[in-house]
């Protein structure tokens, strides 16, 4: 009898820690051993359909019951880690290609993305999730700049198709990485496509080319990136292309993006590009038509608030079913993963880079070096430059001459130290000859650059 009774104690105790055991086992999601697609389907297969549609706009919600954080998918980089504090400022892209130096690009685009990954884990260990901390930044701008009368065209590498995707590709190779497992970061080349202004029609604007112009002028810097240089984003453009919304096209984003070139990575709509499908383009009628032609589409992630909660009510209503909406999550999360933020921090070799390397001085002075190389004399007027050494004074007129916000371009972090050319010059020649300074003119009417600036980030933060 007392046999009986002990194995009967022994075998309900085994039970019992083997129950526990099982309680204790992390799921196959936090399991760092495990394939990516593995853990990805694992965590999707626990989300209700609304923790799906909010991991799906740009500012994507915590969900603590799968310990999921907060994240803000928009950041970016254009020349140097933006709108995030300080960080070193490289020329505008603009200037960038002017060098025509492909080595030094990816030089450039490893600096950001080193100091990039110093200043998330530094907000990370500060409890900063909000806007422009993250890992996943959209840029670089591949659009051709074929029109000077476009003010955005200073954000790309010009109007030449080859020198854009050969610019494209360092700039993303130099972001991303070369980790077998991990991502750098994620980069993410934009707007695709045929995307060069006009600027304030850019929201009900129907883009239209014959095919060799698509081909030859607006895709080759797009398809480098991604197929040479591995880009694991995209971004969808505002406008239409014959007829398509850019961020709802058949023909860009499946026949030509992931059929054609193999895409396997995430689209992100440009900000309020959802909103643009019914209330611009009037391509369908209301939020959850256009949610689900855009998902259905190819665009797995929403600059905006259209997504959440309209994807809901649009799997409710038939557009589009909870399995197309898995494809795209499935793809959000993969990134994340692949980024290492549900991994320890001490498997993600990036995640080891100290905040001391943001700013460096090493960093300064490829900033300085990209500055000179960037420079180009159209020609040297009867042998003007370099100036006499005996001058004894120097005018330097013009209203961009000693403006610390001109040396910044747009979407720029901010420098520890600038000089301004007035500053420059004056320092070269102090010792030796006066320096004056005349404005001359303004350039536009004072104050209508903050105001443009003031008036899209009120516009931008109020959706995210």
């Amino acid at each position: 009898m007392k046999s009986i009774i002990f194995t009967f104690i022994y075998m309900f105790s085994f039970c019992f820690s083997l129950a526990a055991a099982e309680n204790d086992k992390k799921p196959d999601y936090l399991n760092p051993e495990l394939s990516v697609a593995v853990r990805v389907n694992d965590l999707v297969s626990r989300m209700t359909l609304e923790e799906k549609v909010s991991q799906m706009i740009d500012r994507a919600e915590a969900i603590e019951r799968l310990q999921i954080p907060e994240y803000f998918w928009w950041n970016e980089c254009l020349h140097g880690v933006a709108n995030a504090g300080i960080a070193t400022v490289f020329p505008q892209a603009i200037g960038l290609a002017a060098t025509w130096n492909t080595d030094l690009m990816f030089q450039i685009a490893t600096v950001i993305s080193t100091e990039a990954r110093a200043k998330h884990h530094d907000f990370v260990r500060r409890g900063e999730f909000r806007i422009f901390r993250g890992l996943t930044f959209w840029s670089p701008n591949i659009n051709i700049f074929r029109d000077p009368r476009w003010g955005r065209g200073q954000e790309t590498y010009g109007e030449d198709p080859y020198l854009t995707a050969r610019m494209g590709v360092a700039f993303v190779k130099g972001l991303q990485g070369d980790d077998p497992k991990y991502f750098k970061v994620i980069s993410t080349p934009k707007h695709y496509a045929v995307h060069s202004g006009p600027e304030p029609e850019r929201h009900r604007f129907d883009a239209i080319t014959d095919m060799r112009d698509l081909y030859d002028t607006y895709l080759p810097a797009f398809e480098a990136c991604v197929r040479e240089a591995g880009a694991f984003s995209v971004m969808c453009a505002y406008n239409r292309y014959m007829g398509e919304a850019c961020c709802g096209s058949s023909l860009l984003l499946k026949e030509i993006l992931r059929d054609k070139w193999g895409f396997e990575g995430y689209v992100v709509s440009d900000c309020g590009a959802i909103d643009n499908i019914f209330r611009d383009h009037k391509i369908v009628e209301t939020a959850p038509e256009a949610a689900a032609l855009a998902v259905k589409s190819g665009t797995d992630l929403n600059c905006g608030r259209v997504y959440d909660p309209a994807l809901v009510e649009a799997v409710k209503q038939g557009f589009i079913t909870e399995e197309e909406i898995d494809v795209s999550v499935k793809r959000l999360f993969t990134a994340r993963f692949k980024l290492g933020m549900f991994d320890p921090p001490e498997m993600v070799p990036y995640a080891r880079i100290p905040i001391e390397k943001n700013d460096s001085e090493e960093h300064r002075q490829l900033s300085i070096r990209a500055a000179q190389e960037s420079i180009v004399l159209l020609k040297n007027l009867d042998n003007f430059l370099p100036l006499k050494k005996d001058l004894k004074k120097i005018a330097v007129i013009g209203p961009t001459a000693d403006s610390y916000t001109m040396l910044l371009g747009n979407y720029n972090g901010t420098p520890s130290r600038y000089v301004t050319p007035l500053q420059g010059i004056k320092n070269k020649v102090a010792d030796k000859a006066e320096v004056v300074h005349e404005q001359g003119c303004n350039i536009v009417k004072e104050g209508a650059i903050g105001h443009a600036l003031s008036s899209e980030l009120v516009s931008v933060e109020g959706k995210a």
